[in-house]
């Protein structure tokens, strides 16, 4: 397999060499999307909380007679169907979203779509890619000149220049090869990863 290498406009200067096992894979629509449904999915962090009949504030009290006055019968204002009445299901906080997938499962999706990325010719290579400071001007005239302007980069050497340059930049997002993701390989419009990440990556999902 062949990724295109790219110089600093963002031009195709040569080719660089990659494992068919990781960058030509079949394209697995259902393994992405369990993989992709899954790392959302575990992302959650289930707090959400609703009071049910016991927990809402209300009275004892019953709000009218049982009979003679031609409404329906009631015997409590924390009834469900009640206006600030208590939820029939409540929401708890112990709620588990979680989805497993295998490690085996999980780097095969993560492979699919790297395959896929490099067919629709959104996943480049670079040598390096840097800034002199700390400034999102900077790492956006860069990209802009490159023609990028919704990129997932992934690079070996995460230095605090590029990071702080890129924090303030919404469609442009800088990781490490470990902190790759399915959902914002999916995500991006362009995906560049630089020739060190590239060896990591190798080494990850080989």
């Amino acid at each position: 397999m062949e990724l295109k290498l790219l110089n600093a406009q963002g031009q195709a200067a040569s080719n660089v060499a990659a494992p068919d096992t990781i960058f030509g894979r079949d394209y697995n629509e259902a393994l992405i999307h369990q993989v992709v449904v899954a790392y959302q999915a575990n992302a959650r962090s289930g707090n959400r909380k609703q009071k049910d009949r016991e927990e809402v504030s209300h009275t004892t009290k019953k709000p009218w007679r049982q009979k003679g006055t031609g409404r329906a019968r009631a015997g409590m204002s924390s009834s469900p169907l009640w206006r600030g009445g208590g939820r029939i299901f409540p929401n708890s906080p112990d709620a588990n979203f979680s989805h497993k997938v295998n490690k085996k499962m999980y780097r095969a999706g993560v492979c699919s779509i790297l395959s896929q990325l490099a067919r629709e010719d959104r996943l480049s290579i670079i040598e390096d890619l840097s800034v002199e400071a700390p400034k999102t001007k900077l790492l956006a005239q860069k990209l802009k000149g490159m023609g990028l302007d919704s990129v997932l980069v992934i690079t070996d050497n995460l230095d605090e220049n590029l990071l702080l340059a890129s924090r303030n930049l919404p469609n442009v997002l800088v990781v490490e090869p470990r902190h790759a993701d399915p959902v914002s390989l999916v995500f991006y419009k362009k995906v560049l990863i630089t020739k060190p990440a590239l060896a990591k990556i190798e080494e990850m999902l080989a």
